[in-house]
């Protein structure tokens, strides 16, 4: 599971920045593209913030929908499905959006 490593990288970049203060919120961003299942995070998070600042606190996570466009009809469409072939049957794509796994914000109490 490697939603286990990055929940522990997203933990320790938080604790490396805010120290042991007490976090109260995380947001996360996890593009519906990335491979990383965000109930995995879900999931991790309160196991991996156990004994840190961010014990108890609430993680947020937008899973924004992937976009790509295809070199071959030139046209630009919505993707969410990891088989990444567009409508033309083309799966010569520039991934747009959908891929992203950042910290989006960190509140502290």
């Amino acid at each position: 599971m490697h939603e286990l490593a990055i929940t522990e990288s997203i933990v320790d970049a938080i604790v490396e920045k805010v120290g042991d203060g007490p976090v109260a919120a995380v947001r996360l961003e996890i593009g519906r593209l990335s491979g990383v299942v965000t109930d995995s995070i879900r999931f991790c998070f309160g196991l991996v913030a156990a004994g840190t600042g961010l014990d108890g606190a609430r993680l947020d996570i937008d899973e924004p929908s992937g976009r790509a466009y295809c070199r071959d009809c030139r046209r630009e469409f919505a993707l969410d499905d990891p088989i990444m072939l567009c409508d033309c049957g083309s799966a010569d794509l520039d991934i747009l959006a959908g891929q992203e796994l950042r910290i989006v914000s960190v509140e502290v109490r």
